[in-house]
């Protein structure tokens, strides 16, 4: 239910008003333009979905290829160009904040919803041939190369452009480009960070729907008939698409892509959270059952990732009580309405 009304929503909205940003700074349009180009994409996505699986699919692999095309450019030319700024990675020193915790939990939030997609790798497990090799592989191999890529990257933001030109700058993407490339070069290189972005809303937009459909099929969310609906010819989530849009929508109005990311991560690691601690339960109420998932020099890494993720949360909550306190409420809603849900299933079969 959070994945339907909080986490494929919100990635829809933040990523589209980050490409309505990206159309301006490449067309020079006027900064009210933002909402209404975003919402167009979102519309416009949810359209081309309504054609089939494969219309959708279509896009995500002409995006796939348009997405690593401007990577390996800014970062294969970026890399080897001359640099007007002093670059020093050691000895890390701190700022100007008064509180370096709690800046550090804030940066965590960005980073968390740009590794994010590591989590539903699991989702494929069902599809492969040997998952209980072939998951971890996958996850681990995944995250090598995503940091890899994002390290690299990053640090040729940080040769090109002056650092405090890079906090809070949706644009420092293009802007590198521009630097290395030329305005032409620069330009062209943007076109396809706006693909490789629309690609990813596309993502969510195909994926989101399914989930509520799931739920509606298997009769476990309210208004389960309304959600499992499917069109007629294309046989994909109508009604669920419907939703998703019109929170993605309302989400637009919301806030920035900052705020939108940030209680997306915030949400959905509360119910991470909730997995780390249902691994020591699950083990202490079935120690004999059959595990073909290890966890190497257990119970040491899901402590970790319980005090990674705890830190998270409550950084959240000090931090940005305002977001955090959105997301839960959000979230919340979902309950009267799954133990109402509930209620009815039972005095049903009754």
């Amino acid at each position: 239910m959070a994945q339907s009304v909080i986490y494929y929503p919100a990635g829809i909205s933040a990523l589209s008003i980050i490409f309505a940003t990206q159309v301006i700074n490449l067309c020079n349009l006027p900064a009210d333009w933002q909402i209404p180009i975003a919402i167009a994409l979102a519309v416009f996505l949810f359209a081309v979905n309504l054609l089939g699986a494969k219309a959708g699919g279509t896009i995500q692999s002409v995006s796939l290829i348009a997405k690593l095309i401007p990577i390996i450019l800014i970062v294969a030319v970026g890399l080897f160009t001359k640099s007007s700024n002093n670059i020093s990675l050691f000895p890390i020193t701190s700022g100007t904040h008064p509180d370096f915790w709690s800046s550090m939990g804030g940066g965590l939030l960005a980073t968390m919803f740009a590794f994010d997609g590591w989590m539903n790798v699991g989702n494929l497990a069902g599809e492969m041939k040997k998952p209980e090799k072939d998951l971890s592989r996958s996850i681990i191999l995944g995250l090598f190369l995503i940091t890899l890529i994002y390290v690299s990257i990053s640090f040729v933001f940080i040769k090109e452009l002056p650092f405090h030109l890079i906090p809070g700058n949706q644009n420092a993407a293009s802007e590198a480009a521009i630097r290395i490339f030329g305005d032409i070069g620069g330009k062209i290189v943007t076109i396809g960070i706006l693909i490789s972005v629309f690609g990813a809303v596309n993502g969510y937009t195909m994926t989101g729907p399914r989930v509520s459909y799931v739920l509606g099929a298997d009769d476990d969310i309210v208004f389960s008939k309304f959600f499992a609906k499917l069109t007629k010819n294309s046989r994909v989530p109508l009604n669920a698409g419907i939703v998703q849009t019109i929170i993605a929508i309302i989400m637009i109005f919301m806030g920035s892509f900052d705020f939108l990311t940030d209680m997306l991560v915030f949400v959905m690691w509360i119910f991470s959270m909730m997995m780390f601690v249902g691994v020591f339960i699950l083990r202490h109420n079935e120690p004999e059952l059959d595990r073909p998932y290890k966890i190497n020099f257990y119970p040491i890494p899901p402590i970790i990732a319980m005090l990674g993720g705890g830190y998270i949360i409550i950084s959240t909550l000090t931090r940005q009580p305002t977001l955090a306190f959105t997301g839960i409420a959000i979230t919340l809603f979902g309950l009267p309405l799954y133990y109402i849900h509930q209620f009815n299933k039972k005095k049903k079969s009754l």
